[in-house]
Formats: structure tokens, sequence, C-alpha cells
């Protein structure tokens, strides 16, 4: 049975920082990329960032780049977001995913082309 649990989520200042963490288990993480996409209620899911099976590539939605950083950690199965720089309308609940295509391409920012998703962890950066 795949999971993947998100935790770090929480309240921050804009301007402040956070790093959220994704642990995956019952899957072959190195097997996967792995994405972080966000959602506000109301709203459709929406692309953050995009990491390759080794770590080589990545990939981010123009409104993160150059605040937020995707790694990952294969030897520990986890995947990790750091958030600088938060700006309020980064508030949202953030989902870790894996997708099975290891390299990253055209389906790597479409929420449709990930196979497993966690609960999700709540972002807030208030003024």
């Amino acid at each position: 049975q795949v999971q993947l649990v998100e935790s770090g989520g929480g309240l921050v200042q804009a301007g402040g920082s956070l790093r959220l963490s994704c642990a995956a288990s019952g899957l072959t993480f190195r097997m996967y990329a792995m994405g972080w996409f966000r959602q506000v209620p109301g709203q459709e899911r929406e692309f953050v960032a995009a990491i390759n099976w080794n770590g080589n590539s990545t990939l981010y939605a123009d409104s993160v780049k150059g605040r937020f950083t995707i790694s990952r950690d294969n030897a520990k199965n986890t995947v990790d977001l750091q958030m600088d720089s938060l700006k309020p309308e980064d508030t949202a609940v953030y989902y870790c995913a894996a997708n099975r295509r290891i390299f990253l391409g055209p389906q790597t920012t479409s929420s449709g082309g990930y196979n497993y998703w966690g609960q999700g962890t709540q972002v807030t950066a208030s003024l």
C-alpha cells in the first residue's frame, strides 16, 4: 500500500520560510518522479514543483521560481520543498504526489499525470 505523508506546514508571516517534507512508503521511490501541488478552496489544484527520479532535473511554476526549492533523498524516501520569501498568495493546502514516469515531461505539470497523492498539509502566509 502506497503512502505519501506530508509534514512541515503551518502559519508564517509573509517573507518567512517553511520547509515541507513528504515521506513515501510502499513504492520503489527511486522509480518515481515527485511533485508538489497546492490547492485553495474552490480552485483547481495547481502545480508548484517537480523533481525527476535522481534529482538532476527540476521544474517550477513561474509563481514560485527563485523562492521555492525542491529536493529529494532516495536513501530516505523523502522529497522536500523549501519555501522562502513566502507571500499571502502562497496560502493553500500543499500536496505531495508520485509519478511513475521517472523523467520530467509534458505530463509533469498536470495533476492527472500523477499516480499517488498525500493527504495534504496547510500552509498559511499572513501579512
